[in-house]
């Protein structure tokens, strides 16, 4: 009983008192000691806090120097891609706008050619308006071919095509060359009237023939894998080159303006001679563009696979499935059986 009768607030002798411990008992009230961690804030007395004074020994934070913003110099590169600059972001909108339009226009081509692949696919002829040669509406000569080499012919041979094309245009300017050379020969020299008068029809002869023979037989041949229209093409155009190669010599009498004729005319002018070498050269640039085309081709008809063969499949079954022949063939069976 003498343990419950024991007061709990009252120190049993015998025990050390946690507040005499002589680390507490040294922190006590001075002036040394005035700092907010000794502040009571419910003493009765009403005096201020004493002012905060840091440790002697804390180091203070170093000082940073600031330096004025650096001005960009007259080589340095601009970055146009930042967000904070007005210009930057009207340009970049701009060209940004730029390939969209370049975009729609790609695609309103492409479109263009599908619908046209289509047609021809299948066979609608009355679609396809022919738009060679390019004549005004009010001339009454129409149009009598199609040709779109975009569109009809494979990307890897429009090149081939468009390179023809244009030695065709180039050939046919320098017949038109030649006319005004053997006029400008016949205006010094009387007795050259034979040749002008053939310079105007191998203008008017080669022209129309030379496209009609060799370049669209090309051109359908290229379209559509034709072995015959190769075989077409190879023997009219190696004719071709040998009159290029005529013209380019320019035999007296014949109403080419090639370099013979050419040297000849210094005993009588010297301009016109200057004119017709000019269309000699033409001519003979003409003559060694046809032999490399011709190579050229050669060897792009050995990659397609077509042969004799093949052409001679080709030209029976268009001579058979022609509504002309058809219609002579049963006319002369007739004439045939009838007494």
């Amino acid at each position: 009983m003498a343990e419950r009768d024991l007061n709990p607030f009252v120190e049993p002798e015998g025990m050390d008192n946690p507040f005499q411990d002589p680390s507490v008992m040294e922190h006590k009230q001075s002036s040394q000691y005035a700092t907010l961690d000794v502040y009571n804030p419910f003493d009765s007395q009403g005096r201020p806090p004493p002012p905060y004074q840091p440790p002697a020994n804390v180091p203070q934070p170093p000082t940073e120097t600031v330096h004025p913003p650096k001005k960009p110099s007259a080589n340095e590169p601009k970055n146009y891609g930042s967000y904070g600059s007005q210009e930057a972001t009207a340009a970049a909108t701009a060209d940004l706008l730029r390939k969209q339009e370049e975009l729609n226009r790609k695609a309103a081509e492409l479109d263009r050619r599908e619908r046209e692949l289509q047609s021809a696919t299948l066979g609608n002829a009355a679609v396809r308006q022919n738009n060679w040669p390019p004549l005004p509406s009010f001339c009454p000569v129409q149009p009598c071919f199609y040709q779109d080499i975009s569109v009809e012919i494979p990307q890897e041979f429009q090149k081939t095509v468009f390179t023809m094309y244009y030695l065709w245009t180039f050939s046919a300017a320098t017949l038109f060359l030649n006319f005004l050379a053997s006029l400008a020969l016949f205006c010094v020299d009387s007795t050259m009237g034979s040749g002008f008068g053939l310079s105007i029809l191998w203008a008017l002869l080669f022209t129309p023939c030379s496209f009609v023979c060799w370049y669209r037989p090309l051109y359908k041949a290229v379209r559509s894998d034709s072995s015959f229209n190769f075989f077409v093409f190879f023997f009219i155009f190696f004719v071709q080159d040998i009159v290029f190669v005529l013209q380019a010599i320019g035999i007296p009498g014949w109403g080419f303006s090639g370099w013979i004729i050419s040297l000849s005319a210094l005993k009588h002018n010297l301009a016109v001679a200057i004119i017709m070498m000019i269309v000699a050269l033409f001519f003979t640039a003409t003559a060694v563009l046809g032999v490399v085309m011709l190579k050229r081709i050669h060897s792009m008809y050995r990659r397609t696979g077509a042969s004799f063969q093949k052409a001679q499949e080709e030209f029976t079954t268009g001579v058979f499935s022609s509504q002309a022949v058809r219609n002579a063939a049963a006319g002369a069976a007739r004439s045939t059986l009838q007494p």
